[in-house]
């Protein structure tokens, strides 16, 4: 389901819309104030690799070749 975030051009409200299959303009409608004047901003995803939720690659210690941490040449990225 994909999910979009928009950012309200009246109340500079930021908020997420879940559309079903693609985005429906209808759909968008500010929480905070309802209106449908909107900008719609860049997602970021994050993606979880391995067991260990806390792990870090800032000491370098991350491999490319598996076993999670990050991903090859995203180390430090964060």
């Amino acid at each position: 389901m994909p999910i979009y975030d928009y950012r309200c051009a009246d109340c500079s409200k930021t908020y997420d819309i879940f559309h079903k299959v693609r985005e429906v303009f209808d759909d968008i409608v500010c929480p905070s104030c309802g209106s449908t004047n909107y900008k719609k901003l860049m997602s970021v995803t994050q993606v979880s690799m391995g067991s260990d939720s806390n792990s870090s690659c800032a000491d370098g210690s991350c491999s490319p070749y598996g076993g999670g941490g990050c991903a090859g040449g995203m180390c430090g990225l964060n």
